[in-house]
């Protein structure tokens, strides 16, 4: 497997569970990713525009192939409510093979009719 066919997650966060969701959803639907794992409830501490803010926020891992990394960080910044969202990109180095395999024939492109 060529290292831009390896899996990556993609790490971003969003004000609301409902926001998570319909961005999910459209990853997934579009195979652009294989799975997207969200974790409501995240209390997120930073500063922004010169102001201490604290927030909650919604965390979430996009399970993609590594060739797909720009078209989903480009569509995630299409749909994202923020002006900036976090999109952090992190390689894989190994895991288990059916699983990774999984991610990568569900990212293959359109599904069947």
């Amino acid at each position: 497997m060529a290292n831009s066919d390896l899996p990556v997650l993609i790490y971003t966060t969003f004000p609301q569970l409902e926001d998570a969701r319909r961005v999910g959803d459209a990853l997934v639907a579009a195979r652009l990713a294989a799975c997207v794992n969200i974790f409501p409830g995240m209390i997120s501490i930073f500063e922004w525009k010169g102001a201490r803010e604290e927030a909650s926020e919604v965390a979430m891992l996009i399970k993609t192939r590594g060739s797909l990394t720009e078209e989903v960080l480009a569509e995630v910044k299409r749909l994202h409510p923020y002006e900036l969202p976090a999109l952090l990109v992190l390689p894989t180095e190994g895991g288990s093979a059916e699983y990774c395999g999984w991610i990568m024939g569900q990212t293959a492109g359109p599904p069947s009719p």
